[in-house]
């Protein structure tokens, strides 16, 4: 069994919904990326994503986007990226992590070579926001026969026709974007979300969770009130471009974490 099932077993079992936090690696720099990722569990989060910075972001909003420059500008790359990774699977062997990003840096590096340096580093999922389902054979089958689940983005304009594609090859858990538009943009509302998660459920037997647009551990109660779980990536990535100390970003992070699972 993989980590992202094991783990959404081991909720399921304690009736928890799960909430999974989104940090780019490399921001505000390596040392202190590292000493959040680190932190993260203890912090009660639930499955990490841990953002691959690249130049032309365009999924991102601005928050996202400029925490990928100053990742870059810090000298963060792919392969810096999976030592952290390799870093965090030192004290940790459990806590799912699956990498966030783009396909140009893979394409770079070579699919064979990226695969093999991320399942030995301990990646454990990628969400490719650049590849559609037609371009399966590029990435998809290939990291899900390297045992590496493939997690698929589900959005308001996803209908009915289109979103069995969308499930086909998916793995892990389906991730919902709430809103149409970048990550940052607007703030997601339970009564709109809910009706579409279930619509999506009935497709598949793969936990949904959502995100974007979630700021607040009400709001991350409410939503994983819905679903079963959250995801938050720009809220976080705020804090830590204020300048908070370590402990204090965690602190957000923990209260964020709360209130997701006592959905």
């Amino acid at each position: 069994m993989s980590r992202i099932a094991a783990r959404f077993e081991k909720l399921r079992a304690e009736g928890r919904k799960a909430f999974v936090s989104y940090v780019m690696a490399g921001d505000p720099d390596h040392a202190t990326s590292l000493e959040i990722l680190k932190g993260l569990p203890r912090a009660g989060v639930d499955i990490v994503e841990l953002g691959v910075p690249f130049t032309d972001p365009m999924a991102d909003g601005p928050t996202i986007q400029a925490a990928g420059q100053r990742a870059l500008a810090g000298g963060q790359t792919l392969e810096r990226t999976l030592a952290m990774v390799r870093a965090f699977r030192e004290g940790d062997a459990e806590t799912p992590l699956v990498l966030m990003g783009y396909y140009n840096p893979i394409y770079s590096r070579g699919v064979a070579r990226f695969l093999e340096d991320a399942a030995t580093a301990g990646v454990d999922g990628l969400i490719v926001v650049d590849l559609p389902p037609e371009e399966d054979d590029e990435l998809c089958l290939p990291a899900l026969a390297a045992g590496i689940d493939f997690i698929r983005l589900a959005t308001p304009t996803t209908d009915d026709r289109r979103l069995p594609k969308v499930l086909e090859n998916t793995s892990g858990f389906v991730y919902y974007v709430s809103i149409t538009g970048i990550t940052g943009a607007a703030e997601a509302q339970a009564e709109v979300v809910g009706p579409e998660v279930a619509r999506i459920k009935a497709r598949t037997d793969l936990p949904v969770l959502v995100g974007f647009g979630i700021r607040s551990p009400q709001s991350a109660e409410a939503i994983a009130g819905v679903a079963d779980g959250c995801v938050v990536g720009s809220a976080i990535v705020s804090e830590i471009a204020a300048g908070k100390p370590v402990a204090e970003v965690l602190d957000y992070v923990r209260g964020l974490a709360e209130g997701a699972h006592r959905a």
